[in-house]
C-alpha cells in the first residue's frame, strides 16, 4: 500500500508470547523507527501528552532528530500513553501501509517489557485490581466507610499519599447492592426465552447477556438497571452470566498480559456457552466492549472461542440501532430531551461503529445531540493519578469548553469516568450515561 492508498486499516496480531517481544534491543530499534516517523509527521501532537513529550525531546536534542534523544526519554513517552488508540485512528501509516505503524500497541509492548522485567508499583497493582477492590469496597458497612473517607478532606489526603490519587480527581462511589444483585431476578436459562423476538442475525437476536463490568456492577449499578429497563421495553430479554470477572483492560493498560490471560480464561468459556445458545452480549462501558471485541482477539488470534465471543459483543446503542434497522425498536417516547452535549469516548470511537448513541437519541422528537469527538483525558487511572492529573486536565479542557459553549439541557458520555472528568469542570452540570437519558425519554 502506498501513502494515500484506499485500503481499509487493519491491526496485526500482538505477538506477546514471543521472546523478541520482550527483548530490549529490538524493542528500542522499533521505538526509534516509529518515533522517527511520528517526528516527520506530527499530526497527532494535540491528541495526548505522549507526542508533545516526544517532539519536545527531539527539538531539544543536539541534532533535532530522534537518534539524538536520550533513551530514558523513550520511557517518558511510554508513561504518557494510556492506550486510548486515537492516534491509530488518525495515522496514515497504519497497516497495510508498508511502514506498519501501530503506536498504541508499540507502547503496550514497552509497558509489557517493563512489567515483566520490573513488575509494577504497589499503587498501580492496587488501582488495576478492580475485581478485588470492588469486592472489598462493596461489603456492607465497608462501602459506607470507603465512601465517607473518599468524601472527606483528610481521607483524600490519605488516598493521595498512599495510592497517589490526586485529591481533586473524581473518585467513584461504591454500592453494597451491586448490579448483579439488583438484577438477579432476571436470570434466565440459556435455552430460548419465552416471548423474545428472536432473529438469527447477530445484533438483533432479541436476547442479551448483560456483562455488567466492574464499574457498572459496583460503582454505577443504576446504569445496568436502566439498560435492562430500556432493552426489556423493546422486547429484548436481558439476563446475567453465571459468573463474571474484570474484562482485563486495567491490567492491559499496565502491560500485565499474563493477568489479562487469566481474566480471559475466566470469562470466555462462560460467555461462549451463552453465545452458542443464541445470545448476544452487551456491556455499558466502552472499554470493556473494546477489550472483548478488539484487543482479546488480537492477543489470542488462534483461539476460536475468543473470536466467537468478540463477534457477539456489542455496545448498547450499537445493539439498539441494529434492532431499529430491523424494525424492532420502539419509538413511543414520552419526553423530549432538548439539547444534549455528548462526549464520544475514545474507546467507543475506535470501534468504528459510527455515532450510534447519537443516532438512537435523535430518534426522540425534540432532541438535538452535539457530538464532541475529543478525548476526556481520563482513560483509566491516568486522570486520577497525581503524577498525570495536570496533563489530564489539559487534555480535557477543549471538551469542557465545547460543553459550556453548547449550553445543553443534558451532558452525557458513554464512559462514566470520562463524564465525571468533564463534569468536574462544568458549572452545576452532572454527567449522565446515555442509556439513563434514553430511559427518561421513554419515562420508564
Amino acid at each position: 500500500m502506498s501513502e494515500g492508498g484506499l485500503e481499509a486499516p487493519i491491526r496485526l496480531p500482538i505477538d506477546w508470547r514471543s521472546d523478541e517481544f520482550y527483548n530490549e534491543e529490538p524493542l528500542f530499534t522499533e521505538l526509534e523507527r516509529v518515533f522517527d516517523i511520528c517526528h516527520g509527521c506530527r499530526r497527532c501532537f494535540s491528541l495526548c501528552n505522549a507526542f508533545p513529550t516526544l517532539f519536545d525531546a527531539v527539538d531539544a536534542s543536539d541534532t533535532g532528530e530522534v537518534d539524538a534523544v536520550p533513551k530514558p526519554v523513550f520511557w517518558d513517552v511510554v508513561d504518557e500513553c494510556y492506550l486510548c488508540d486515537m492516534c491509530y485512528s488518525k495515522c496514515p501509516y497504519v497497516p497495510p501501509h508498508e511502514w506498519a505503524v501501530d503506536f498504541p500497541h508499540l507502547m503496550l509492548r514497552a509497558k509489557a517489557k517493563r512489567f515483566r522485567a520490573d513488575g509494577a508499583a504497589w499503587r498501580d497493582r492496587v488501582l488495576s485490581n478492580t475485581d478485588r477492590v470492588g469486592s472489598l469496597a462493596g461489603i456492607p458497612v465497608v462501602a459506607e466507610i470507603v465512601n465517607a473517607v473518599n468524601r472527606s478532606g483528610p481521607g483524600r489526603a490519605l488516598l493521595e499519599k498512599t495510592l497517589g490519587v490526586d485529591r481533586s480527581a473524581p473518585v467513584p462511589k461504591y454500592h453494597r447492592r451491586s448490579a448483579r444483585k439488583r438484577l438477579a431476578g432476571r436470570r434466565q436459562d440459556r435455552a430460548v426465552a419465552e416471548g423474545s423476538a428472536y432473529s438469527p442475525e447477530p445484533g438483533a437476536r432479541g436476547r442479551v447477556v448483560l456483562f455488567t463490568t466492574c464499574y457498572g456492577n459496583r460503582n454505577l449499578p443504576e446504569i445496568c438497571e436502566d439498560l435492562a429497563a430500556v432493552f426489556e421495553h423493546n422486547g429484548i430479554v436481558v439476563t446475567l452470566a453465571n459468573s463474571e470477572r474484570c474484562c482485563g483492560m486495567p491490567k492491559f493498560e499496565l502491560g500485565d498480559l499474563d493477568s489479562v490471560e487469566r481474566a480471559k480464561e475466566a470469562n470466555i468459556p462462560e460467555l461462549l456457552n451463552w453465545v452458542r445458545d443464541g445470545w448476544d452480549i452487551v456491556a455499558p462501558i466502552p472499554s470493556c466492549v473494546l477489550m472483548f471485541k478488539r484487543e482479546l482477539p488480537l492477543l489470542f488470534p488462534d483461539e476460536e472461542a475468543v473470536i466467537e465471543v468478540g463477534r457477539a459483543f456489542f455496545d448498547p446503542f450499537e445493539y439498539l440501532f441494529a434492532r431499529h434497522r430491523a424494525g424492532r425498536m420502539k419509538t413511543d417516547f414520552k419526553q423530549p430531551l432538548g439539547k444534549v452535549a455528548y462526549q464520544v469516548p475514545c474507546h467507543l470511537r475506535v470501534q468504528n461503529i459510527g455515532l450510534k448513541t447519537k443516532s438512537v437519541l435523535e430518534l426522540v422528537p425534540g432532541t438535538e445531540v452535539d457530538a464532541i469527538e475529543r478525548c476526556s483525558g481520563h482513560d483509566g487511572t491516568y486522570g486520577v493519578k497525581k503524577c498525570s492529573r495536570t496533563a489530564s486536565l489539559k487534555i480535557a479542557r477543549p471538551v469542557i469548553s465545547r460543553v459550556k459553549q453548547s449550553e445543553p439541557d443534558h451532558f452525557i458520555s458513554d464512559c462514566p469516568m470520562a463524564g465525571a472528568q468533564i463534569a468536574g469542570g462544568l458549572d452545576a452540570t452532572d454527567a449522565m450515561h446515555p442509556i439513563s437519558l434514553l430511559r427518561s425519554a421513554y419515562r420508564l
